[in-house]
Order: structure tokens, then C-alpha cells, then sequence
């Protein structure tokens, strides 16, 4: 797993060989300690370079071993590895193609000099994994580069392209070329020359003024940041162990740090997520059609019908992904001024060109309706579509809800015909919903499923129901929380103890920023507000069951959020963002109150999250159990990369295996039987059954809900 050979009569070339990251696994550390030590005990060797095999230099340590105990004791350790490679008497340079990531740029740093191709990327993203750099990258670096920079790669866990990193000094040189036979050339330049102060182990850290109030604010700034994370907090302890104390010392607060985080639930959630991701890929339909047999479709041309601001990001993200894309908007302003967004985004054409005619998707491999959400418009598109596009083009809805099988009726293609429920802002949010209706074609799916990868997308294939998976499981979420306010809590509230829970924003401050009159303009489809309801109906009822008209009211106001300057929160001005608290609600929830005898109470903050976090989960057990989602997974994948759900908790399902099934089910049976005219509160049978089967861990619930007839 560690190739050696002697190149140019004096250095050995050590190669990781561990496809396709060239990760460090066990048997790679052993085979790079051994390397290391021949090197040093062979006379004939005066410098070494380390390098990756095929491509990539290292992508850190192997991942699938950190939950086996038994993987990470065997071989040697990677600081053991590392202070060899430092304490070696001959020049060790680090040829870094590819990316040196995590581990693999601590190898670099103990090496004593670092070569990297111009196209390299380097990092320590440790963070991301609910960890911090634990074989000595939080001591070294910091000596390297000085606390500040160090501070900041370590703590984001961004990756740094080559330039930037010769311009901080964390590479020594770049090349263009050949980067192994670059390093040979300048180890072979090296020889002979004194080491010391090329050991980083050596050096003392760069001296920082006031640096007891520096670290104070950065732990301020991580502790904001983070929501609720403990790796990022853990990340500025180390580095101010690097920039206080002696390096020895430094390691072994690393080490004691490193430990808690490795054994901590947000580490564990963290590591979930990692896999999540990578699992979402491999989906399957109810014929038997997998991810890894099925023949997409080939999709090089693309349409979008619609350059409102989710069309305009749809644009946009298909034109980096390299389609040929044309934008078809037949409002003339609306058009002139999608262009110049749409360029200003790109920074150019981007291979987009425009029209006014429908008639312009007739060519393309794939058309995106993107208009706003009223079935009766995108039943008319769906039946232009059907005539004027090619045969074999997919016909896709961007609907966050709608019924896909109901625009594929008005088609002559049905089994061509799917969602792709992208998310706001289009270009930028890493979520993509393929939702199949009940005749879409594995084929179609599949062609989706691969676009979804060219664009960088985490793309999970979800079945065909109201709100799909996401918003399905929002809505509950979403109700709950407007209950809470009837009862006496207040928006700030609220928000407060979603934000502390770890969600980048509360519910109305989300609902401010998305705009209320979405959601009102979705309930009136649904025939739950509007010109529909007469006015005999009791206010907070619908259909049999509990409603809250809080929202329906706020938009009757005039009061849009953001958009308007007012919402929830009060902002200093249309389009602006700062929130602050408004007084005229409060007088509004009062009288609210008043009007239809409800007395306020006080609700505390774990009232708050249990209420609206329990309501989510137990309609993502209802999903399971529709088979409108393949697994728990796919559920929590949508939730991290959709809708904020914090990555240190790991997802909703996974949320409520690590708090415990049991607990899950006597909190909404508590709150249902206060509530009982809430369904969404009444636990779902898959839940029940899952406790009664003595609460599997998460990756056996699939045993549970076997039988039920999968909707992907």
C-alpha cells in the first residue's frame, strides 16, 4: 500500500497507493512507516519525497475505520508516522498532486518541504466531521503559517487552491508540470542542507499581540457560528495550545481534545451525514431497477421555461454543469431582466441563449418548467411541451408540491415525465428532490439522478405525494410552531431555541426571508384559505382538525416578510435583513387571542422543540412507512442539505435514534393527548412498532418497514 523505489541514484520515492483518495488506511500507515525507516537506514538515500499513486496525494485518514476501534488500533499511528517522517535526517519533500486533505496535508506538514501542482488543493477539514486536525495539524500548522491563517483554515475546514497556499507559505513551490519529477529535482537540491528549522515541531509559533483577548473572540465567533457544534470550539482551543505552549505539550491537548470529540455523538452524527451523502446516490425502484444497471438517458441540451428566481438559479446551475441551456420566458421585461441576472451570475453568456417562444425547447434533451406554482398554468405548459419537444426529452417540474402524475397526464410521455425539485437559491443549495410519479421510467430517473451529479448536487430519488419529502415533513414542523404562538410563545422564542438547537434560522425568521405569500398561496391552492372558505367556517378549523389562520392574516396585512419590510420580525426596509422585534405584533397576538378565548401560557424552550421537532420526525416515520423515501438516510439528506437541519445532529431519523425511539413516542403521545386536535401529533404505527421492536439501531428499521409498497 506504500510503493518504494530509488529514482535519480539518491532518492527514494514513496508512493501512497490506496485508491481512489489514497486514504491512510491501516495497512497504508504500516507500509509508510516501513518505507520511512528503510529510507532512513539505506546509506545510499540522501532525500526522500513523498508522494501520492495516480493523481491525488492523500485524502487523509479512511473514514469507514473511525467507527471501528479495532481498525484504528491496528498499525501504527499517524503521529508516530509523522514524527519519524519530521525526524528524518534527509530532506523529505511532499509532492502534492491532486489534494492533500486532512491527514494527508499533516503528512505534508511533516515533511520538510511541500512541492505542489498549480492545480492542488490543500485543507484540514476535520471540522465537517465534528473532529479537529488530530495528528499534529493543530500544532504544526499555526507554526507554519502564523495563528491567524492557521486559525481559519482549521476552524472552517475550507481547502485552499494552490496559489493561495504558496502566497500563506504552506507550499514552498509549484509546478505545471510533472510534480514528482519536479520534487526529485528539488530534493536532490536540498541534500546536505541543515533540517532544524524545516521541522515544524521545532519552531515556535509566530508571537500575537493581546493574543488572551484574540482567542477570547475567536471563541466568541466560533461559538456564534457553530450553533451548537462543539469541533469548531475544540478547533480554537488546540491552536491556542499551539500559539501558548510548548509543542509536546501542544500535542498532548490535541490528543486529550481529539479524544472527547471521537467519542461524542456529533462526531458520530457527523460521520452519519458523511455516508448519508454518498448513499443518497444508490437508489432503487419497486421493479428493480438500480443506480448501478440502469442506462441514462444522455442529456447535453437543456430548457427552462420560466426566469423567475428559482428559473434564473435553474439556468444557472445547468450552465456551469456544461449544458447548452436556452431560457424561454414569455414576458418581455421579466425576460430582458432574467438576462442580465442570469449573466451578472455566470460572469458571462455561459452557452445561454433566450426567447420569448415555447417553441425554443423543441431541440433540447431536457425541459425544466419553473413558473409559479398553479397547476392549472403548468398543465397548459405540459401540454404545449408534450407537442413541441422532441421525442426521448424529458419533461421535468421544478413543483415544491405538486402532483407530478397529474402533469405527466397531460402528456403523451408520461413515463418521461418527473420532478426536480430544486432549492432556493437554485444555483447554490447542494439539495435536489427527483421525484418519479407512478409511470416515470427508471431511465428518466436515472438520467436525473446523473444530472443531479454533474450540477454537484446531492440528489435523492423521492415518490410522489404532496410536498414530496421535504415539505411533507415542514408542514407539521411548520404548524406546530404557529400553534405555539396561539398558546403564548413569540416568534423570538421560537426562533431562539431552533437557532440554539442548531438550525441556521428560526421558522419565522426563515418564513420571512422565503416570503409569507408562498405558503399563502399554497394553502389557497389547497382550498385552506381563500375565496374557497366560506365564511360560516370556523376560523381555526379545517377539515376536522386544528388550523391556525396566524399566516393567512399576515399576508392579509400586507405583511410579506422581508419583501415588504415586514413579516414576523420588522426590518428597516423592504429587501432588508436585519430582524428586529415589533411591537405591532405582539399587540396582534394579544388581540388574536382575546378574539377567539385563548389564554396565553408560558412555553419554554423545550416545549418549543419537542412540539416542532417531534412533529417533523413523526411524519418522516409516515413517509418511511408510505414509501414515499427509500430510508431514513435519504430523509436525513434532505434535511442537512435542504432545509438547515444541523450537520452535528445528523439528520431528523437519525435525530431520534440518538435521543431514543421511546422518548420520541412518549413525548408526541404527551403532547397529543393535550392536542388532540393536532393528527400530525399522534404517533405514526411505524414508530410504535419500531419501539415494541425494542428500537433497532437506524440502519435496521428497513426489517420494521418491509411490506409496505415503495411510491419511488
Amino acid at each position: 500500500m506504500a510503493q518504494y523505489r530509488i529514482v535519480s541514484g539518491s532518492v527514494a520515492v514513496i508512493s501512497i497507493q490506496n485508491p481512489p483518495v489514497n486514504a491512510l488506511s491501516a495497512a497504508v500507515r504500516e507500509g509508510l512507516l516501513l518505507s520511512v525507516r528503510a529510507a532512513a537506514s539505506d546509506p545510499l538515500v540522501r532525500s526522500v519525497v513523498i508522494s501520492g499513486h495516480n493523481g491525488p496525494f492523500c485524502g487523509g485518514a479512511d473514514i469507514k475505520e473511525f467507527g471501528n476501534v479495532s481498525h484504528l488500533e491496528s498499525g501504527p499511528h499517524l503521529v508516530e508516522i509523522f514524527e519519524s517522517v519530521e525526524a528524518l535526517a534527509k530532506p523529505v519533500v511532499a509532492a502534492i498532486e491532486g489534494f492533500a486533505l486532512g491527514g494527508g496535508l499533516e503528512l505534508a506538514l511533516a515533511c520538510h518541504y511541500r512541492f505542489g501542482h498549480s492545480e492542488a488543493r490543500v485543507g484540514l477539514p476535520e471540522v465537517s466531521l465534528g473532529l479537529l486536525p488530530g495528528a499534529g495539524g493543530s500544532q504544526r500548522l499555526p507554526r507554519l503559517l502564523g495563528v491567524r491563517a492557521a486559525l481559519d483554515m482549521i476552524v472552517t475546514g475550507r481547502h485552499v487552491a494552490a496559489g493561495e497556499a504558496l502566497k500563506l507559505g504552506l507550499l514552498d513551490r509549484l509546478t505545471d508540470g510533472n510534480t514528482v519529477d519536479a520534487a526529485v529535482r528539488f530534493a536532490q537540491s536540498a541534500e546536505g542542507k541543515p533540517l532544524d528549522d524545516r521541522r515544524l515541531g521545532n519552531r515556535p509559533c509566530p508571537p500575537l499581540e493581546n493574543i488572551d483577548a484574540f482567542f477570547e473572540e475567536a471563541l466568541i465567533h466560533a461559538r456564534g457560528r457553530a450553533r451548537g457544534a462543539a469541533a469548531p470550539l475544540a478547533c480554537v482551543q488546540a491552536v491556542r495550545g499551539a500559539a501558548t505552549l510548548p509543542f509536546l505539550k501542544g500535542m498532548e491537548l490535541e490528543k486529550r481534545l481529539m479524544e472527547t470529540l471521537m467519542t461524542s455523538g456529533q462526531a458520530q452524527a457527523s460521520r452519519y451525514c458523511f455516508f448519508t451523502e454518498r448513499g443518497a446516490a444508490r437508489w432503487t425502484t419497486p421493479t428493480g431497477a438500480r443506480w448501478d444497471t440502469c442506462r441514462a438517458r444522455p442529456i447535453s441540451t437543456a430548457a427552462v421555461i420560466g426566469l423567475g428566481t428559482m428559473g434564473r438559479g435553474i439556468t444557472v446551475a445547468l450552465a456551469r454543469a456544461g449544458l447548452s441551456v436556452v431560457a424561454v420566458e414569455t414576458q418581455e421585461h421579466q425576460l430582458d431582466e432574467a438576462q442580465r441576472a442570469v449573466s451578472r451570475m455566470l460572469k458571462g453568456g455561459g452557452g445561454v441563449s433566450y426567447s420569448a417562444d415555447l417553441q425554443a425547447a423543441a431541440g433540447a434533451d431536457l425541459v425544466v418548467e419553473a413558473v409559479f406554482e398553479d397547476m392549472a398554468v403548468k398543465e397548459e405548459i405540459f401540454k404545449q411541451l408534450s407537442s413541441v419537444c422532441k421525442p426521448g426529452a424529458l419533461l421535468a417540474t421544478n413543483t415544491s408540491s405538486l402532483d407530478i402524475d397529474r402533469l405527466a397526464s397531460c402528456t403523451l410521455r408520461p413515463e418521461q415525465v418527473l420532478g426536480l425539485h430544486f432549492f432556493a437559491p437554485a444555483h447554490v443549495m447542494r439539495l435536489l428532490e427527483v421525484v418519479s410519479g407512478p409511470r416515470t421510467s427508471p431511465q428518466t430517473v436515472a438520467a436525473a439522478m446523473q444530472l443531479g451529479r454533474r450540477m454537484g448536487k446531492v440528489s435523492v430519488a423521492v415518490g410522489n405525494c404532496p410536498g414530496f419529502v421535504g415539505n411533507r415533513m415542514l408542514k407539521p414542523y411548520l404548524e406546530q410552531a404557529y400553534f405555539l404562538l396561539e398558546e403564548g410563545a413569540s416568534p423570538e422564542l421560537v426562533d431562539a431555541a431552533l437557532e440554539e438547537f442548531g438550525f441556521p434560522m428560526g421558522v419565522f425568521k426563515m418564513s420571512d426571508l422565503s416570503g409569507l405569500d408562498i405558503g399563502w398561496r399554497v394553502r389557497k391552492e389547497e382550498g385552506l384559505t381563500g375565496p374557497g372558505v366560506t365564511a360560516d367556517q370556523p376560523m381555526r378549523t379545517r377539515r376536522g382538525r386544528r388550523y391556525s389562520p396566524l399566516g393567512d392574516l399576515m399576508c392579509e396585512e400586507g405583511r410579506y416578510g422581508q419583501k415588504t419590510g415586514r413579516g414576523w420580525y420588522l426590518y428597516d426596509r423592504p429587501g432588508a435583513r436585519v430582524a428586529r422585534s415589533d411591537p405591532w405584533l405582539r399587540s396582534f397576538l394579544e388581540e388574536y387571542r382575546e378574539r377567539h378565548g385563548l389564554l396565553a401560557r408560558r412555553i419554554d424552550q423545550q416545549e418549543v422543540l419537542e412540539r416542532c421537532l417531534y412533529a417533523l420526525i413523526n411524519e418522516g416515520f409516515r413517509v418511511l412507512e408510505d414509501g414515499v423515501a427509500a430510508s431514513p438516510q435519504n430523509i436525513d439528506a434532505i434535511y442537512v442539505f435542504g432545509y438547515g437541519w444541523p450537520k452535528h445532529r445528523g439528520g431528523p431519523m437519525f435525530y431520534a435514534a440518538q435521543v431514543g425511539l421511546a422518548r420520541v413516542l412518549e413525548g408526541l403521545e404527551k403532547y397529543h393527548k393535550a392536542h388532540p386536535d393536532s393528527p400530525h401529533l399522534q404517533p405514526c404505527s411505524l414508530l410504535r412498532r419500531l419501539v415494541a421492536s425494542g428500537s433497532p439501531p437506524i440502519h435496521k428499521w428497513s426489517e420494521v418497514v418491509k411490506g409496505h409498497r415503495s411510491q419511488l
